[in-house]
């Protein structure tokens, strides 16, 4: 019966182990795709600028020119 009881002991240490790697991958994968989503959210949020900053500089020119004709 002892044997029986270690048998079931280690069966469940080795799925509580195997869970907590699992968990351990799971959580670094996310944190891996979160970090990435996060740099491209700042790299499109500066080609957001830099696009509205030359559309600014486009409209200013086109006033410019409308105010001369």
């Amino acid at each position: 019966m002892d044997k029986n009881i270690g048998e079931q002991l280690n069966k469940a240490y080795e799925a509580y182990r195997q869970a907590c790697m699992d968990r351990d991958y799971a959580m670094k994968e996310l944190q891996q795709k979160t970090e990435n989503y996060m740099q491209q959210i700042r790299e499109q949020q500066e080609k957001i600028e830099l696009q509205n900053s030359i559309i600014a500089k486009l409209k200013s020119q086109l006033a410019a020119l409308n105010a001369n004709r």
